[in-house]
């Protein structure tokens, strides 16, 4: 019975935070437009039209993730989901950002469902906001390729950082709970990669950051080769 209600208080505990990490990310998108010096008017309709396209392609995207089995163990995955998101907040700005980032990861469990008791997705979603986030709001402060170049620059360096830091404090500690083994033993899967990966620090240094710095590089080159070449026919606008 206590094992029983430790789980419930474990899985509500878990739901709580989800909640509030994504309000959170949800009101410092909305505030941050408040300041912008222009906000493009795009119609309600449009605007789900939008972030619904987006979402949808973002998903395929998702579900066509690899690993890298020379930089992390298996269960770390790349994949290029934020570029359509990426493209999404370039257009509307960071609240349909993060509205896009969520559908995605809703798509992505009625398509595949969720091997990791929702904290993988969780922690998709956190990671991925730590890129797009600082992106679109820089781009939309300055709007121009100097600063969408500066913004993805920023992003990629939030979602390093956080990323790992994330990592270390809370999703390597859950998925060792989820998964019922030793913490040890993840980490040993990347000292089996990496012999310099000790502890959940080295952990996070050698195996998270790189993965995360090449997922950021890649979706930032991709999204400045095709924003303006995809802004007409995607969003039906000129720029």
């Amino acid at each position: 019975m206590n094992g029983l209600w430790s789980q419930i208080l474990d899985n509500l505990s878990f739901l709580v935070i989800c909640v509030l990490v994504i309000a959170a990310l949800a009101l410092l998108a909305k505030y941050t437009e408040r300041f912008f010096p222009e906000k493009r008017q795009v119609t309600t309709a449009r605007r789900v039209s939008i972030v619904g396209t987006c979402a949808a392609i973002a998903t395929v995207l998702h579900v066509l993730d690899f690993p890298l089995l020379f930089l992390a163990p298996e269960f770390y995955k790349l994949d290029f989901s934020e570029l359509p998101v990426l493209l999404c907040g370039f257009y509307l700005g960071p609240t349909a950002t993060v509205a896009c980032e969520g559908v995605k990861i809703l798509l992505k469990l009625v398509v595949k469902g969720t091997s990791t008791a929702f904290v993988g997705d969780f922690a998709n979603f956190v990671v991925g906001c730590a890129l797009v986030l600082p992106a679109t709001m820089w781009y939309h402060f300055h709007k121009s390729r100097h600063s969408a170049v500066i913004g993805l620059i920023l992003g990629t360096v939030s979602m390093t950082i956080l990323g790992s830091a994330f990592n270390a404090v809370y999703l390597l500690p859950k998925f060792a709970q989820l998964y019922g083994i030793p913490l040890d033993a993840i980490i040993g899967m990347g000292t089996a990669i990496h012999p310099g990966i000790h502890n959940v620090a080295t952990f996070a240094l050698l195996c998270v950051a790189p993965l995360n710095l090449i997922k950021g590089a890649a979706v930032s080159v991709l999204t400045l080769l095709l924003y303006k070449k995809v802004a007409r026919p995607l969003f039906g606008a000129r720029q």
